[in-house]
């Protein structure tokens, strides 16, 4: 098992010096057009020794870096694909829970205007009785007025009865003050008692 996923690395490593290659055709052309001063030989053997060791650090960054960054990619193109199907779910199930709430609301306005005609039945109903109720006061008020209004009346016609009486035995007195002598006191108060004391 570890024979073959060292086989792998190796072909992985090969296939990325192919595609190096070019790079360094361009970069040996490039030092090549440089100049031809002397030392040719030791700056190809220098060159040489630079690319290698690029193309070793290239390789070996490959190396430890390869099934890493493969599985960073994997994890997040998994993590990806995970986040848009939680976000179709939501989606889905904010609609449903959209739709179970219009629902609601619709019932919720039904049961509103329903209410509402009741509360205005029950007030036009309710405006009737106090109608009722304040002809029935007034009516009611209107007896205790009159009821009062007679008493009232018999109550002034007793005391102007009382008044008169008293009135007339005041005049009585006085005209009696006036026409009445001392001798004609003495006859009726001696009658009077004539009539007490000798009252069998």
């Amino acid at each position: 098992m570890r024979r073959v996923a060292a086989g792998a690395r190796i072909g992985r490593i090969g296939k990325m010096l192919g595609a190096l290659s070019p790079l360094l055709l361009v970069a040996v052309a490039a030092y090549a057009s440089g100049g031809g001063e002397g030392g040719g030989k030791e700056k190809w053997i220098e060159f040489g020794w630079k690319s290698v060791n690029f193309i070793i650090l290239v390789g070996l960054l490959y190396w430890l870096l390869a099934g890493k960054l493969k599985e960073f990619f994997v994890d997040r193109g998994k993590n990806i694909k995970k986040a848009l199907e939680e976000a179709i779910a939501a989606k889905e199930e904010a609609e449903k829970k959209f739709k179970e709430y219009e629902l609601r609301l619709e019932k919720a306005n039904e049961e509103i205007a329903r209410i509402s005609e009741m509360i205005k039945a029950q007030g036009e109903s309710e405006k009737q009785r106090i109608i009722e109720d304040a002809r029935k006061a007034a009516a009611k008020m209107k007896e205790d007025t009159q009821a009062r209004m007679e008493q009232e009346f018999k109550k002034a016609g007793s005391q102007l009865r009382a008044e008169a009486a008293l009135l007339s035995v005041q005049m009585a007195e006085e005209l009696l003050k006036k026409n009445l002598s001392a001798k004609d006191h003495e006859a009726m108060v001696r009658d009077y008692l004539d009539k007490v004391v000798n009252k069998p």
